[in-house]
């Protein structure tokens, strides 16, 4: 298997895209318990410098879905409603607090079913499974408890190593990549690797070139409805006060949607920003997962109404829109304003923790 993945690290140096095959031949070696983490690191280094395809990125999440492990989620109560999940790659390097997150928990305060799928931090000071832990709220589960969790609160964290062993022979290498300062093509395989299958998917991409690709991969894997997004400078919905034309505080969004009218169509949009008070990045920055958790905690209670929350609307008024529950993202807005205004996502995050004492 050494000598497989030298060959394909010696193809992707020389710009050369991998077939299915090839790819199916990379994970076999990737998984493989005998190949140095040394040389995995080297290929997954290789391939990011050369720039995943679309088509490569989609083989390795067919690839790696195919190994994982299903949640036993009741197949009528599944086939009933539409499943939300809410994620950022990661990448960006911009260091906010975690506002996928916070916008995946409004969401399901307004009465979606989210199925958050995540890991711990990598790139940044806090994962979602960082600060979901932080919060009080079970990240390790089982398949059965997070299913059983997921159809009784309309809430559960998916957490990616529990559902994906294959993962433990692929860590050592990303956190060498990590540590060289590269990223790899799991930053854009975390998202696409939900055991759920979401139905609908709002996507956060570091760089605008993605957008476009990334839908097409979500179509070719069955989300129904979904929008990939990017900021200049993170990878979540971007906002501001100045025209989409324009460089906004939080970077200029651009947003590929699909589904929104038709199923299985990608087209581009650009998402006009609500206007908000305008602020630069630093207002949005996070810190560790106890600090990104207490900052969670004030923007649902009221005792934060700053950028941090809008930055939580946005997102939310994009994942609302994007699950269905409404019609536009002005209308996902007042929904998620609502949600916080009475308590909502203050009352849904009590009952996660209630939920996960009486699972344990």
């Amino acid at each position: 298997m050494v000598e497989v993945l030298q060959k394909l690290i010696r193809q992707v140096q020389s710009a050369q895209d991998l077939d299915r095959d090839q790819v199916r031949e990379a994970v076999l070696a990737l998984v493989a318990e005998d190949v140095p983490v040394s040389v995995k690191a080297d290929f997954l280094s290789a391939l990011a410098h050369k720039g995943e395809s679309a088509a490569e990125i989609a083989a390795f999440a067919e690839e790696l879905r195919a190994r994982a492990i299903p949640p036993p989620l009741d197949p009528q109560w599944r086939r009933d409603r539409v499943i939300l999940d809410v994620v950022g790659t990661g990448g960006d390097r911009a260091g906010t607090f975690n506002i996928s997150t916070t916008a995946a928990l409004i969401c399901a305060a307004a009465g979606v079913c989210v199925a958050k799928h995540g890991n711990r931090a990598v790139t940044s000071r806090s994962g979602s499974a960082d600060v979901l832990e932080a919060l009080g709220i079970p990240v390790q589960a089982e398949p059965e408890m997070a299913a059983r969790m997921l159809q009784r609160c309309g809430f559960a964290f998916f957490f990616a190593p529990v559902y994906h062993p294959v993962f433990r022979q692929i860590a050592p290498a990303r956190r060498l990549c990590a540590e060289r300062g590269d990223r790899t093509v799991f930053n854009f395989l975390g998202p696409l690797l939900n055991p759920v299958r979401p139905d609908a998917q709002l996507m956060g991409v570091p760089r605008s070139e993605l957008c476009s690709p990334m839908a097409a991969v979500l179509v070719e894997l069955g989300v129904r409805r979904g929008m990939v997004v990017c900021g200049q400078v993170t990878d979540e919905v971007g906002t501001g006060t100045v025209s989409v034309d324009e460089l906004l505080p939080w970077g200029r969004t651009v947003a590929v949607a699909f589904g929104l009218d038709e199923p299985g169509v990608v087209k581009p949009e650009i998402v006009p920003p609500r206007p908000v008070r305008a602020a630069p990045l630093e207002a949005i920055r996070g810190a560790d997962a106890n600090a990104n958790a207490a900052l969670i905690e004030a923007i649902f209670q009221g005792r934060e109404r700053g950028p941090c929350r809008e930055a939580a609307l946005y997102n939310a008024a994009a994942a609302l829109w994007v699950a269905g529950v409404a019609n536009s993202m002005e209308h996902g807005w007042s929904l998620a304003e609502r949600v916080l205004e009475e308590g909502l996502a203050a009352r849904k995050l009590a009952e996660l923790r209630v939920a996960a004492r009486d699972a344990a």
